[in-house]
This record gives C-alpha cells, sequence and structure tokens, in this order.
C-alpha cells in the first residue's frame, strides 16, 4: 500500500493549468480553446498514441479520419482495411480491436460512446489508462490519465524513488488528488509538460510552472525519476522468409493466422521462427514452392515487445505465378496493403539489388 499523502497544496492544478492556456500544443486531435472534444477523435487518438509517439501518429490520424470520419463509417469498413490503413504504426491488435470497439458502440450503442471511464473499460482495447483518458477529455470526468509523460511529471513533481511499474498505484493516486474541475485540460496539460519540457533528459525546470515545488528538483535527482525496473532479456527468434516477384514486379504475400502475433496481416512465406537459423538445404525445404531461390547477403532484424527477430531472406523470380493461395501486389501498392513493417522490410530487403535470373515454379 502506498504510504498516507500530505494534503496537496491547492494551487499546484491552477498553475499548471494557466501554463497549459498559454502554452498548449496544437495537435490534430485536440479540440481548439472553449470547444467540446468529440468522443470519437479523443477515442481514436488514444488508441492511436498507445505506446507510440506523437509524431508517428499525426499522419495516421488524419488519414483514418479522412476516410472514416466518425464511428459508423469505421465500423462499416472491413478489417482487412483498418489493417491496411494500420500498416507500419505497430502494435496490430490495437487495430482489431479499435474496429471490433466500433463495431459495439455503431451496432450496439446506437453510434453513442459510453460517458463513464468504468463504462469505456468493457469496450476492446480499452484498459485504465486510455477509459481515464477519454472520459477527462471528452467528458471532463475527474480521472488522472496516467500515461508514460504525466508519470514523470507526478514521480518528480513528489520525488516518488520506487521503482516502475510498482510506483503507479502511488503515482494515480497522487495525479488524481491534483485533478481540478477542468479535468480534460488538466490531461492535457499534464501530457504536454511531461512531452516539451520535463523530458526524460535535461528536462527544462526554469521553464515549469512547478518548478518551485518539484522535490525532485530541490533534491538535484530529477533525471533519476521515475525509477526503472531493469529490463529483462528478451529471447532470440531466427528463421527464413521467402520473397518470390513476377515478371510484372508483384510480390507473393499469404495472410498470417486470425490469432496471434500479427493476426490477419500480410507477409511474404515464411518458415518456422527457432532459436537457430535454418541451413540452406532446410530453408530450401521450407521454401512455398521450388525455384531457383537464391539467399541474400545479411540478414534483417526487428524487435517485437517480447522477443527479438532475425531472418534470413531468400528471393526467386518466376516467369509464371505458381498456383497456390496468397496474393500478388505490385510493388508501388506494398503500402496500400495490411503488410506489418517488419514484412515490409524482409521484402525491401530482398529487392534490394539486381533481380536474379528468373526461373519457373514447379510445386513440391
Amino acid at each position: 500500500m502506498p504510504r498516507k499523502l500530505e494534503k496537496t497544496e491547492p494551487n499546484l492544478a491552477a498553475r499548471l493549468l494557466g501554463w497549459y492556456d498559454r502554452h498548449r500544443r496544437v495537435l490534430p486531435w485536440r479540440a481548439p480553446k472553449g470547444h467540446f472534444a468529440d468522443p470519437y477523435r479523443v477515442w481514436l487518438s488514444e488508441i492511436m498514441l498507445q505506446q507510440t509517439t506523437v509524431q508517428a501518429v499525426a499522419g495516421y490520424y488524419r488519414k483514418f479520419l479522412e476516410r472514416w470520419p466518425n464511428v459508423a463509417a469505421l465500423a462499416a469498413a472491413s478489417q482487412d482495411d483498418v489493417l491496411a490503413a494500420w500498416a507500419g504504426l505497430g502494435y496490430y491488435a490495437r487495430a482489431r480491436n479499435l474496429h471490433a470497439a466500433a463495431k459495439i458502440v455503431a451496432n450496439d450503442m446506437g453510434g453513442r460512446f459510453p460517458l463513464t471511464a468504468e463504462e469505456l473499460r468493457a469496450l476492446p482495447g480499452i484498459g485504465g489508462y486510455t477509459a481515464g483518458a477519454i472520459a477527462a477529455i471528452a467528458y471532463d470526468e475527474r480521472q488522472a490519465a496516467m500515461d508514460a509523460n504525466a508519470e514523470r511529471v507526478i514521480a518528480r513533481l513528489y520525488a516518488v524513488e520506487t521503482a516502475m511499474p510498482k510506483a503507479k498505484t502511488e503515482l494515480h493516486i497522487r495525479g488524481t488528488a491534483l485533478v481540478p474541475k477542468r479535468a480534460g485540460d488538466f490531461a492535457q496539460a499534464l501530457m504536454d509538460l511531461g512531452s516539451v519540457v520535463c523530458t526524460p533528459k535535461r528536462p527544462a525546470c526554469p521553464n515549469c510552472p512547478w518548478t518551485d515545488d518539484c522535490r525532485a528538483r530541490q533534491r538535484g535527482i530529477q533525471e533519476r525519476l521515475p525509477v526503472k525496473a531493469a529490463k529483462a532479456v528478451r529471447p532470440l527468434k531466427r528463421g527464413a522468409a521467402f520473397v518470390v516477384r513476377d515478371p510484372n514486379n508483384a510480390v507473393l504475400l499469404v495472410k498470417r493466422p486470425d490469432k496471434g502475433l500479427l493476426a490477419s496481416m500480410l507477409e511474404p512465406p515464411l518458415g518456422p521462427w527457432t532459436k537457430d537459423f535454418p541451413s540452406t538445404a532446410k530453408a530450401l525445404k521450407q521454401a512455398p514452392f521450388l525455384a531457383k531461390w537464391a539467399k541474400r547477403p545479411g540478414l534483417v532484424r526487428h524487435g517485437f515487445t517480447h522477443f527479438e527477430l532475425e531472418i534470413e531472406v531468400y528471393l526467386a523470380n518466376v516467369a509464371r505465378r505458381p498456383k497456390m493461395p496468397g496474393q500478388w501486389v505490385a510493388l508501388a501498392k506494398l503500402r496500400e496493403v495490411a503488410l506489418p513493417t517488419v514484412m515490409r522490410k524482409i521484402v525491401e530487403y530482398a529487392l534490394d539489388g539486381p533481380p536474379f535470373q528468373t526461373s519457373s515454379a514447379r510445386r513440391r
């Protein structure tokens, strides 16, 4: 249990809101000052911003909104189209949950989002932080939206030296105690303060509205906080990928299973991922069909949340398309399909160089 909290200085929230009124960032999903936030836009942005930077999200957000301007439009879209629009943003379960939640809101709730954080948590893909952020920003519900930026600010303000993630409970309690009536503005103010002033390294303490109250700054330990738990070593997996190109400069892509990592996304044919690379002879037995496969020098590396991946890449150019499940996608169209970043890296790596001699593909 966190230790008993002392009484909060009442002007902290007022000073932060005064700073926010002067310095608030202009973001594509943020309602102009004095306007109510659209719950659909808040929800869409918060799902996209999970484990992703503002810079990476902005372009995707605009394209999503142009294509699906409201929850009914998103619910009517196909999952494949949503995944294709999401491709490159990562953490693809978010896109599947986004689409599932849109269907629930549009079809079961009359197109109206739940009005409280508790009710929002019932939707797929919405956890505690996201529910609190949506409820605060869209409805001014008194919720502490404790993202990584907010946690860093509060950890420094109160010099909380408990390591993460154990410190999260105390940080949430302390953050909640500060939330004023302008809950939405306060949530966004904390996010902005952590993003542009109270940064992980070299925070601009003289520009902070809480600089005189910050206990970490008083003790000179602001850059040490929040304390992070030691990172676990991620296992390494290895395998082979098989990129095949036809005379029309199209590549063969197959669909991944509907459950599990990168579910329902596209990929070039792959062998299994194991501890060691397969030998060339073994890799050729894993290939989807007989062809003149040529191994590209080097490998492709990619990091997932729980493991690292290294892939050796084989390329074949074929005169005729083999008869097998999958779709042939022109190279110019690769960014229009549901191709994850790692799979695009594999395809681009395979084709980075002069083409190999073509051969007629033969089924095994």
